[in-house]
């Protein structure tokens, strides 16, 4: 069975009611469409402020930042060159859904994502322990 795929992750929160109201003032006074697009804004705002700091954390860990794709045609390619991929992203890692999990064991040495991986259950159950 194949996982449904969203461009975005569902998150759980808790926040206190003083600050739960004001949240609910700015959006009764029209400065936010609803309490997600606040809390949208204010991420953003939040990681926009510390832009620098991420560049250069990303940077040391020689990680890749972003989406990053990997399809069937990817890892074969890495079976072939005799070079296991190790997987370093924040953001979103995406494993095509035609990827089988012994072809994924062979090509992939560890995955480390700071954000989401989205891959068949079967997949990710293969591969769970290179994944950090």
């Amino acid at each position: 069975m194949t996982e449904k795929r969203h461009d975005s992750e569902k998150l759980t929160l808790n926040l206190g009611y003083v600050d739960l109201g004001r949240i609910d003032l700015m959006v009764a006074e029209g400065f936010y469409a609803n309490r997600s697009d606040f809390i949208r804004t204010a991420v953003r705002n939040q990681l926009a402020s510390h832009a620098s700091t991420v560049e250069q954390s990303v940077g040391r860990k020689t990680m890749d930042l972003g989406v990053r794709e990997f399809t069937r045609a990817d890892l074969e390619a890495a079976v072939a060159a005799g070079q296991p991929l190790a997987i370093r992203v924040v953001g979103l890692v995406r494993l095509a859904s035609d990827i089988d999990s012994a072809l994924a064991l062979n090509a992939i040495e560890s995955i480390e994502v700071l954000g989401a991986l989205q891959a068949d259950a079967d997949l990710k159950t293969a591969l769970a322990g290179r994944i950090r």
